[in-house]
């Protein structure tokens, strides 16, 4: 089998699994466990259809980082539920969601699939750090379009795009993008910045949508190219080189926010699925009793040990 690594965008899938299962679905101590057995159904529906050899969880060890508000402060706002002096703000998160975080985390860890984090990162920065770095073929999966910008069919790395729900997966390559935004990849990000994004914050330039976007990448290249443009009077109506040039503060630190990083400093990781010895297994068994997790640990240890 050709080695294939795996990127979970983990809170993309928890918050799907949470509303995806009903809350009814609880552990003997009364506590919620629907996002922890769906997101190993996830899990075991994943590494079925596209299986992978290696896995590896992201995670947001920091879901707005500061350096990103310093440069745009709308960035997450509506998302805030608290704001911590000195410290990760608190991100608005169902409580019977938040009290099963601690489960899917030991979920992992007992499959054998490690969580890697970066301080003051999101997942989307391990994810486009872990896909950039890679010498294997890489599948991220997410429900986040601003992952678009790493799609290279040169390099095999793809978005499995789960916005349409786990029956309705889509795989996003070149072609996939360019058909639908009129962008390759590599402009995406200088695309999402123009359009903007309000699950995000980030208001983008007034006036460009997608198709105005699209078309200025065409004639420029990418924003720099686009900007130049503005700036000389060539190359586009009076109209959006307005826009453009009104917009100057906002792209002038709009693509540091949306761009993932691509060199951080992580720990190495191998990924590879594990072998599920006696030992591992009667370890993962053990926890789902514990927490109900049942025929979903089973689903998830049988696809992984496949």
């Amino acid at each position: 089998m050709t080695d294939r690594l795996m990127l979970l965008d983990s809170a993309s899938l928890y918050f799907r699994a949470f509303y995806g299962v009903p809350d009814t679905v609880r552990a003997p101590d009364g506590t919620p466990v629907n996002a922890a057995r769906g997101f190993l159904d996830i899990i075991a529906k994943l590494v079925t259809a596209y299986q992978p050899t290696h896995v590896v969880a992201c995670w947001d060890d920091n879901w707005r980082p500061q350096w990103r508000v310093d440069l745009i402060p709308t960035y997450k706002t509506h998302r805030v539920a608290e704001v911590v002096e000195g410290a990760p703000d608190v991100e608005e998160v169902p409580d019977p969601l938040e009290v099963q975080i601690p489960v899917i985390r030991a979920t992992l860890d007992a499959l054998g699939i490690p969580i890697v984090g970066a301080a003051d990162h999101e997942a989307d920065d391990v994810i486009g750090t872990l896909a950039t770095q890679s010498s294997m073929p890489v599948d991220i999966v997410t429900g986040d379009r601003d992952l678009f910008q790493l799609v290279d069919d040169a390099r095999g790395v793809r978005v499995i795009y789960t916005a349409r729900g786990m029956s309705n997966l889509e795989v996003v390559t070149d072609a996939t993008v360019t058909t639908k935004y009129a962008v390759l990849p590599s402009q995406y990000a200088d695309f999402a910045t123009m359009r903007g994004d309000s699950s995000d914050g980030l208001p983008g330039v007034p006036g460009v949508g997608e198709k105005t976007a699209a078309t200025l990448l065409a004639a420029h290249g990418d924003l720099a190219g686009i900007r130049a443009a503005a700036a000389e009077g060539t190359g586009m109506t009076a109209g959006v080189r307005n826009k453009i040039l009104s917009a100057s503060d906002y792209l002038d630190v709009a693509p540091q926010v949306v761009a993932v990083v691509r060199d951080l400093d992580l720990p190495d990781v191998d990924g590879r699925i594990a072998q599920f010895d006696d030992a591992r297994r009667a370890r993962a068994e053990t926890l789902a009793a514990a927490w109900s997790l049942g025929s979903s640990m089973e689903r998830a240890i049988t696809a992984l040990a496949g």
